[in-house]
């Protein structure tokens, strides 16, 4: 966040409520100009094969060395399905075609909107990318989801190998926050 004002230049912020709206931000008291703090888009990705699930040990921190579904923050000019098939190619060097959406999951205390797809390999060199130390497959059982750090992907994953086992998938929608899971078929 910055901390003068991108319009003007005056500095510092004021943090209020700014005229006409209805939370608390960063604005300049010079100009007007309100700072948003929005919510980060993270775009990620279940792919399985042969009954095995894509997973990345990470390699950067937080908790380096724990595992995770290929995802990351989505850039500027990008849309969601275009950062979900990035960072799977970053993490993973893997092409994929994104099939459908999976999961939209908030975070409010972490500020976060993960949305995961379901999709599918085309390509695959082999080589992980710079923030990844390992990409594997695994068997349902063999996950290890004592090295699972984001609660989130936990229940992604959860939900997902129940599913797998009836056949059918949903769309769920939730919240970290509140513990409502809403399923959409």
């Amino acid at each position: 966040m910055p901390k003068y004002c991108t319009n003007c230049g005056n500095s510092p912020l004021t943090r209020g409520i700014p005229d006409g709206d209805t939370h608390a931000r960063d604005y300049c008291s010079a100009c007007g100009c309100v700072v948003y703090d929005n919510p980060k888009v993270i775009a990620g990705a279940i792919i399985e094969q042969d009954g095995r699930l894509l997973l990345c040990q990470r390699g950067i921190p937080p908790r380096v060395g724990t595992w995770t579904l290929p995802a990351g923050f989505m850039e500027h000019g990008e849309s969601v399905e275009e950062a979900a098939r990035r960072e799977v190619w970053e993490e993973t060097g893997m092409d994929t075609e994104v099939t459908t959406p999976y999961s939209i999951f908030s975070v409010p205390p972490t500020n976060e909107l993960y949305i995961i797809y379901r999709a599918r390999m085309l390509a695959w060199n082999g080589t992980s990318g710079h923030e990844t130390q390992a990409v594997d497959w695994f068997l349902p059982e063999d996950i290890p989801w004592e090295l699972i750090f984001y609660p989130a992907i936990r229940q992604i994953l959860e939900r997902y190998i129940a599913e797998r086992t009836k056949g059918s998938y949903g769309i769920y929608t939730g919240s970290m926050e509140y513990g409502n899971i809403h399923f959409m078929r």
